[in-house]
């Protein structure tokens, strides 16, 4: 059973029995379930309108169709943007007004998954109260079709790439003359999804012109594993290793995460996006931060060095922007290479991230390295404890939080540890059956170390 139903969205492989898998029967309901939802907020600012777009995978199309057609079913009318990321469908609710939306994307899961993501009339992802409302409504069948006089209609709209580059090179630090007169020479991993459509219009409008696609063709075939990891990633490296390029970018197939690749092949690292972009920004508009418990505490020291405020959000890129609205904050993110600008939009946004770091190279005239080079050093390890179907998990979080007392202990989100060098953080996944172990030190032997320690204090105890 791979359908995987929770506040994250709708998410499993494709084919199989009904309630076992992501199938056209499962897809309509949660589809209606949504939809039935987003009655709430029709009114006269928010039409009976709701935006789909989707990634280049092999399934898309056949989702998008079921998806399209319960909307309708459902008396709603569609803008369908076609093969679109995360972040231009995000932008598109908001420039259509409309209700809500759904992105048809598994984000950095393997070909054969897929999964359907809703938006709020902000193009932002549900609160968890209301996509567990959705979960509910899904499950006991809980809405009502349209009827014949009632079914909504079907637009295909495919300017919204056009319209999300115009909105990034708007952005006040966003330097398109400073990019153009650096003369940049760009590798770009696209990873055969929606980023060979976008990234290439964006970088040639930024004045880019030398440009090296990596399967840029939007075939759904994945090239390689789609999760913009170093250990997925050796066909930009060796590329970049052959120094004829100043940076090399690394997408994931929805868009929404940004890796870099300095120019000598070494990996910028992707909890550096994040703090590199955060740099550039707080230079010309200095103001609050927040990343999630997972990432990176570089972001906080970059933030006290400009003397402004950071804080800790629990993970989900839900709860970084309600914190970013608590707080103010002028930047945010998540350590997996997700940078969230609000000057653009509430969303994590590859191509803003690839606009601000291109300015900031820009104007510093230095190479990728060293940019990386002057950033906070850390290194954070990365694991996963497997558990089994009988595991309390609250329990065992318990025994953990009790045993590091005497520490600064974070429970928002699972446990965090905080150490005066180091930390380590425990957390159930939304997606898959494990808890993810981030530990982060400033060397990697430490941060491995620590995290292997809490590995095995936890299967001890399971």
């Amino acid at each position: 059973m791979t359908l995987i139903k929770s506040i994250s969205g709708f998410r499993g492989t494709i084919g199989g029995r009904l309630g076992d898998t992501l199938n056209p029967v499962d897809i309509a309901k949660s589809v209606a379930a949504f939809a039935s939802l987003r009655e709430r907020v029709v009114s006269r600012k928010y039409r009976r309108k709701i935006v789909v777009g989707y990634d280049a995978r092999i399934s898309g199309e056949m989702v998008a169709r079921v998806t399209c057609g319960t909307l309708m079913g459902m008396g709603f009318d569609v803008v369908n943007i076609g093969l679109a990321t995360t972040p231009t469908t995000e932008l598109a609710v908001t420039m259509e007004s409309a209700c809500g939306g759904i992105i048809l994307t598994a984000s950095h899961n393997p070909r054969q998954w897929n999964a359907l993501k809703f938006l709020n009339e902000r193009g932002e992802f549900l609160p968890p109260e209301e996509a567990g409302e959705v979960v509910r409504c899904a499950n006991n069948d809980d809405y009502e079709f349209a009827d014949v006089d009632s079914l909504g209609c079907h637009v295909r709209n495919r300017t919204y790439d056009q319209r999300h580059i115009e909105v990034v090179k708007d952005l006040e630090l966003v330097d398109v003359e400073a990019i153009r007169r650096a003369h940049f020479t760009v590798a770009v991993d696209a990873v055969n999804s929606v980023g060979g459509i976008i990234i290439p219009k964006l970088l040639g409008q930024l004045g880019v012109t030398q440009v090296t696609m990596l399967n840029g063709e939007p075939t759904g075939d994945f090239a390689h594993n789609p999760e913009p990891l170093k250990e997925n990633l050796s066909e930009i490296r060796n590329v970049m290793r052959r120094g004829r390029h100043d940076i090399g970018f690394v997408v994931d197939p929805d868009v929404d995460r940004l890796a870099l690749v300095c120019e000598d092949g070494t990996m910028f690292g992707e909890e550096n996006t994040l703090v590199a972009v955060a740099d550039y920004v707080l230079q010309h508009t200095p103001g609050n931060t927040v990343s999630n418990l997972s990432s990176t505490r570089g972001l906080r020291d970059v933030t006290e060095k400009y003397g402004c405020n950071y804080t800790p959000a629990a993970v989900g890129e839900v709860n970084v922007v309600s914190k970013m609205k608590e707080t103010g904050a002028v930047i945010g993110g998540e350590g997996n290479g997700g940078v969230i600008y609000p000057a653009a939009h509430s969303g994590r946004d590859a191509l803003v991230g690839i606009a601000l770091i291109l300015t900031h190279l820009a104007k510093l005239g230095c190479k990728t390295s060293e940019l990386r080079d002057s950033l906070p050093q850390y290194y954070i390890s990365k694991n996963r404890i497997d558990l089994e179907p009988k595991t309390d998990i609250f329990s065992l979080l318990q025994k953990i939080k009790d045993i590091y007392k005497e520490q600064q202990v974070t429970d928002i989100d699972g446990v965090k540890i905080d150490f005066p060098d180091k930390w380590v953080h425990l957390r159930k996944s939304n997606t898959e059956p494990i808890i993810r172990v981030y530990a982060e030190a400033h060397t990697r032997e430490e941060a491995d170390a620590l995290a292997q320690q809490l590995v095995d204090l936890a299967y001890s105890m399971i």
